[in-house]
């Protein structure tokens, strides 16, 4: 489950920017999750509450933000929405694409005290 390992690089964020701009608890964290990112929701949803069990983000809340996968048609030669990776163009069913966005996960935002 590599979910638990993006939740302890999330709390090392968290640790490293409490340390640099003197917050002492997060109360809510937005993630950015791209829909071809590879990463479960449900999943991250728990690891998340386990990883940050005793730490400065204990009780925080996630909300998660689920952005689209893109990809761009080689064929029709647009930008196209697709739901997963390796899907044909919704438009002209080619599977000539090329991924250019969804694939990542970021803090968006933290309400900290």
């Amino acid at each position: 489950m590599h979910e638990m390992s993006l939740c302890e690089s999330v709390l090392q964020i968290l640790e490293d920017n409490a340390r640099s701009r003197g917050f002492e608890r997060v109360r809510t964290v937005w993630l950015e999750v791209g829909g071809l990112s590879g990463v479960e929701p449900e999943a991250l949803r728990f690891c998340f509450d386990v990883v940050m069990q005793d730490t400065l983000a204990d009780h925080a809340r996630l909300e998660l933000i689920e952005l689209p996968g893109q990809a761009w048609c080689m064929q029709c030669e647009k930008a196209v929405q697709v739901g997963q990776r390796f899907a044909p163009c919704p438009d002209c069913a080619s599977y000539q694409l090329q991924v250019t966005g969804g694939t990542e996960m970021r803090i968006k935002e933290l309400e900290v005290e």
